[in-house]
């Protein structure tokens, strides 16, 4: 009896000690949640402190949770732009800090709004000062709008331009004996080279040189027009022999050709931001008096007087059934939209598009969900961001008018499905397959034994049918005939410039020109209407998480100097090499999408991506 006391007492002081820990980490959660809630009436006068510390995206993934504290965090380009041009008017902000220490890029149209919205508070004659160990191409686009740029004197800048190699599979597959059967329409769709080619075709070759080329020139002009005492074109066509001549120093280079106003540490940028905002008091352990970034937005909300003009984004991979924040699911997005229908008093809507594509299938959920809204009668807008191609571009043709920057990635008119069989990788290990077939089709599509003729004439014509409803929506969109459109299509991409030239494109124009167009179709003033953003609220959970991670990036990044970027650019190819092999096993059949616009954008490494290549390292590393 004695012991089955002693067990019976030890499982209840298990019991209240389980208890207490839960009650302790309930109350322990509560209290932080609460204390890193946003505290807009903390602001007082100082510097806005905005640290870009991840990449800038039309819509930020869902919180990760097993990415930890340290793991990769987005910043949503319109709050970015939202608090900064706020900025520009709020007496508390005596000075715009930059901190790109830790910027992980965005593609050019992005940029430009933000480099835009700085453009606004420097001209208002507020310092805007930008900081960092050593300055990228997108850094730099941004950083010229600084009235003063600074950097590190052991960091150093150097400009590349878009390009570079990318990865072809066809060797690798043909020794795993894994057979690529392609089916694709247009001569410029290239994302299926990698898996069909050892090197680039020479029409994609072409269609990349014309639009990197169009993207070079406007980063030209536009930090030129930002910088015109400052050598940055020269910089970047002759980077390497101005460091030679520099005797290897790129910081002392860089200073020669007048890109950095001033070097110096991060105390030494610290006080003079004081000098410009103010000292911060004795012991709050800050060298200015500084604007927290999540203070100021949760300052300046988003307006919601007036009419409601819903805004819907389409953002990321374009994928079949429903995904979370980041991903275009295409049930996903219907979803929201007919819920915003029937919910919201929405008078006119605009679609955001910032996606490279992906499932055709899906794309046409979401323009059928589009034109639903459209026969209620609402007006319906598309404007698109950073990209809208292929799929993206797909989804766009259910608009009444069409938005995009110059520097827009749009076009890639054209479909393709891969699916690869393994008949030859079994062979090798001695399997093999055998069986009766009462049709052509019994048994197709069979990737163990390898396809029939005739289920690979099946699967060509279902694409050039495909290819065939993509130009029909298209010509009917953009009053076109197909023969017309077929000229302009063939899976090419183009620059928004290009775009509105050969009529893919109506204006120019960001999301707010958008919204104002969508009003004045609706018969509204548009200094009376608001957005409503069809989008799902994170759960408490995610937004607990999330306040964790906009803590951190209030703390002072640290980057690494001219080298160390240069390899985080490179070491994302290797990212993007997982998931070319993911999407080549699990991705839709048949789909729209753009191999240029992946090359142009921030890597976005989901878990599954992570723990391929740790594996891969691995197995290396055995």
């Amino acid at each position: 009896m004695k012991l089955v006391r002693g067990a019976w007492k030890l499982l209840v002081g298990i019991k209240d000690a389980l208890v207490l820990i839960a009650m302790l980490l309930f109350f322990g959660g509560l209290f932080a949640a609460l204390a890193l809630r946003p505290n807009p009436a903390a602001i007082k006068d100082g510097a806005l402190v905005i640290a870009l510390a991840g990449p800038l995206v039309e819509q930020p993934a869902a919180a990760n949770f097993s990415f930890g504290p340290g793991g990769p965090r987005e910043l949503r380009l319109r709050d970015v732009v939202r608090a900064i041009r706020a900025a520009k008017d709020d007496a508390r902000v005596k000075a715009l800090v930059l901190d790109l220490d830790s910027f992980g890029g965005s593609l050019p149209a992005a940029l430009n709004e933000v480099g835009d919205a700085v453009a606004t508070v420097r001209k208002s004659g507020k310092p805007v000062l930008a900081y960092a160990t050593a300055y990228s191409d997108a850094s730099y686009r941004i950083a010229a709008q600084a009235s003063e740029i600074w950097m590190h004197p052991m960091g150093g800048t150097l400009f590349s331009g878009p390009g570079g190699s990318r990865l072809y599979y066809k060797g690798l597959l043909d020794k795993l004996g894994v057979t690529v059967h392609v089916y694709r329409v247009g001569k410029f769709k290239s994302f299926i080279e990698p898996y069909v080619r050892a090197d680039q075709s020479p029409e994609a070759r072409e269609n990349s040189v014309a639009l990197y080329t169009a993207l070079t020139n406007d980063w030209r002009q536009r930090v030129g027009q930002a910088r015109p005492k400052a050598q940055a074109a020269a910089f970047l066509d002759q980077g390497t022999q101005r460091v030679l001549a520099a005797g290897g120093d790129i910081a002392a280079a860089n200073r020669a050709a007048g890109l950095i106003d001033r070097f110096g540490d991060r105390l030494a940028f610290n006080a003079r931001v004081a000098e410009i905002a103010g000292a911060a008091p004795a012991g709050k352990g800050a060298a200015f008096k500084r604007i927290a970034y999540r203070d100021f937005l949760a300052a300046h909300p988003l307006p919601t007087g007036g009419d409601a003009i819903g805004v819907l984004t389409v953002a990321g991979d374009i994928v079949d059934g429903k995904a979370d924040a980041g991903t275009a699911g295409g049930d996903t997005i219907a979803r929201l939209l007919m819920d915003g229908l029937e919910t919201k008093k929405l008078k006119a809507l605009v679609v955001r598009v910032d996606s490279p594509g992906g499932s055709a299938l899906a794309s046409e959920v979401i323009r059928g969900a589009i034109l639903r809204a459209k026969a209620k009668g609402l007006p319906v807008v598309v404007s698109m961001g950073g990209v809208a191609a292929s799929g993206g571009y797909w989804v766009s043709t259910a608009g009444d008018t069409i938005f995009a920057e110059p520097t827009t990635i749009t076009g890639s008119i054209g479909i393709f499905g891969v699916v690869p069989t393994l008949e030859k990788s079994l062979a090798k290990i001695g399997i093999t397959t055998d069986g009766v077939r009462t049709t052509p089709l019994s048994g197709q599509p069979d990737l163990a034994g390898g396809f029939t003729p005739e289920i690979d004439a099946l699967f060509q014509s279902g694409i050039e049918h495909g290819y065939r409803q993509f130009l029909e929506r298209v010509a009917k969109a953009r009053g076109k005939t197909v023969a017309q459109v077929d000229e302009i299509a063939q899976g090419r991409v183009w620059d928004g410039g290009t775009a509105r030239q050969i009529g893919l494109v109506d204006r120019f124009g960001g999301l707010d020109e958008a919204i104002a167009e969508a009003a004045r179709r609706a018969k509204l003033d548009p200094a009376k209407v608001h957005a409503e953003y069809l989008e799902k609220k994170p759960d408490w959970w995610a937004e607990f998480f999330n306040s964790f991670a906009r803590k951190n990036d209030e703390d002072e990044a640290s980057g690494g100097d001219a080298y160390a970027l240069i390899t985080a650019e490179r070491r994302a190819l290797f990212f993007r090499a997982v998931s070319d092999a993911r999407r080549l096993a699990t991705g839709a059949s048949v789909q729209a999408r753009c191999l240029e616009c992946a090359a142009l954008a921030p890597a976005r490494i989901d878990e599954g991506d992570r723990k391929l290549m740790a594996l891969i390292f691995a197995k290396a590393a055995l």
